[in-house]
């Protein structure tokens, strides 16, 4: 939330009105100009009133019509909002961006810096994201196909998860196609270098890195092979797989350890033997025979279970800590250096190590969290989950911080370390999903009642009340305000004070003419 460089208004207010600055994203300029015939609607509107005005340049304190549109000056930056038809329509632009919303139906923002776009269509529904010439859509967070150019080589890429996975690019060493369960290959996706497959789960082949698995029903059957590697298994009776250590060249072109291990199951997952890191300085030996007892072994660690998961004991001498777990997760006790806990779930938790700290108590009632770094110190305090919130962000360097409120589903606040202050009411996902940009983009305009905006800064505040029914700015040396949309409206500046009721002029008065009531 750091604050965006100052600029001057009258680049931002270049144009006529604010409202006539739209344009619809889109690769090619040409067809961006060609308005949707809703965006067309909402442009005749305001440009009607705008005419009706009787003005050939509108600036924020002009342009106020009724609850149909309303056009104010941006708080913590340099530039102009209008909002159209309550909280329906609203337009903004400043040097850093230009944004614009039918809410919550259609919202589109292009950033000016970073030479990007983002659309949102009934959110999450329908989402576009454009960076440079990198692109994609999605649909019903299932679908979704991208494209741009990456070293000279463009790609697309298109998906409807799980089924349709492809990609096209110029070099066809990369291009894939695949539906599942049919069949076909994927590169690069789901945590593999390929996959193929045909009538999944009759047969698959992955691979990753050096590492190739085949799968016969999967996944009851399947053989691995790859650089000192061989395994089986016939999956829940027995597997066995043994990797000879070796050494690798890192992306630095230093030569590294790759470790080893022997991993071998009977009868899934009642017994496991594991030998892992085989070849490092900490070769970990991992018996399980569940659910009668569980051991592991290692310079840097021990542990033990009876009837797991109850009865844990660990020595972790890396952490410098010792854990008594009955049973793990609900009742932990751990004591050393690296690591302190008290737990009795739900009713109390003290957790804590070098950089982060844990508490609740009657959880869900009250829960506490807290990390540490050198750069910086985060707290957070909930209670009944996200009905009360407080956060705390301090940078460590300056001493400032970052602070959020939310009580759900009244209000959200916060102040950042620049002294910007901002509080809505009401406010419904907000605190569900905190510094959600595109939840604060789509949907808080609907439903915040009262906004309040201050810049301490820059000297400048505003207020806002049922959808700017009523309406107050503070500028450095003036101030406006107005109710019922407009009709009644009040301004006060170097140019002197006005009032005007239903649009007839009540009181004008000029500097030096006289004192006026305020």
């Amino acid at each position: 939330m750091r604050a965006v460089d100052n600029v001057n208004l009258s680049e931002v207010r270049s144009q006529p009105s604010l409202l006539r600055g739209l344009r619809l994203p889109g690769i090619d300029p040409r067809i961006s100009r060609k308005r949707t015939a809703l965006v067309t609607a909402a442009i005749l509107v305001v440009a009607g009133l705008s005419f009706t005005a009787g003005s050939g340049r509108l600036t924020a304190a002009e342009l106020e019509a009724g609850p149909l549109v309303h056009e104010f000056p941006l708080t913590f930056e340099a530039g102009q909002r209008a909002e159209a038809v309550g909280p329906m329509f609203y337009y903004e632009s400043s040097k850093a961006f230009e944004q614009w919303a039918f809410t919550p139906f259609l919202t589109y923002r292009r950033d000016r810096f970073i030479d990007g776009e983002e659309v949102d269509i009934v959110y999450p529904f329908v989402t576009y994201d454009r960076f440079g010439e990198e692109y994609k859509w999605r649909f019903f967070l299932m679908t979704s196909f991208s494209g741009g150019r990456k070293q000279d080589d463009q790609s697309r890429r298109f998906t409807l998860f799980p089924i349709v996975f492809s990609q096209w690019t110029r070099g066809e060493s990369m291009d894939y196609f695949a539906i599942f369960p049919l069949g076909g290959t994927i590169r690069e996706r789901l945590n593999r270098d390929e996959i193929r497959f045909l009538l999944f789960p009759l047969y698959s082949r992955t691979r990753k890195g050096d590492m190739v698995t085949d799968n016969y029903l999967f996944p009851i059957f399947h053989r691995r092979e790859g650089q000192g590697l061989r395994g089986w298994q016939f999956w829940p009776l027995a597997g066995h797989e043994t990797k000879v250590p070796g050494v690798a060249t890192n992306g630095w072109g230093d030569v590294e350890l790759v470790p080893g291990h022997r991993k071998t199951f009977v009868l899934w997952p009642l017994h496991f033997r594991h030998d892992l890191e085989l070849g490092t300085t900490n070769e970990v030996r991992f018996r399980v025979w569940l659910p009668i007892h569980v051991r592991q072994r290692s310079p840097a660690r021990d542990s033990t279970s009876w009837l797991w998961p109850f009865f844990t004991y660990t020595e972790d001498r890396a952490g410098q800590y010792r854990e008594w777990d009955m049973p793990w997760p609900l009742v932990v006790f751990a004591r050393g250096e690296g690591k302190q806990v008290d737990r009795v779930w739900p009713f109390y938790s003290r957790a804590r190590n070098r950089t982060m700290q844990s508490d609740f108590y009657l959880w869900p009632i009250y829960k506490y969290n807290r990390s540490h770094s050198a750069v910086h110190d985060r707290e957070r305090m909930r209670l009944l989950f996200f009905l009360y919130s407080r956060t705390s962000l301090c940078y460590l360097e300056t001493g400032e911080k970052d602070l959020r409120w939310d009580l759900w589903p009244l209000f959200s606040r916060w102040r950042d370390a620049d002294g910007r202050e901002r509080l809505q009411v009401l406010s419904l996902l907000e605190p569900l999903l905190p510094r959600n940009e595109a939840i604060e983009r789509n949907y808080s305009t609907v439903w915040s009642l009262w906004r309040s905006e201050r810049d301490a800064a820059r000297g400048r505040a505003s207020q806002s009340l049922f959808w700017n029914m009523y309406r107050r700015d503070v500028m450095p040396g003036a101030r406006n305000w107005s109710a019922l949309f407009g009709l009644v409206r009040y301004e006060a500046g170097p140019a002197g004070r006005k009032l005007r009721i239903f649009h007839v002029p009540v009181v004008n008065r000029k500097p030096g003419g006289g004192q006026a009531a305020d």
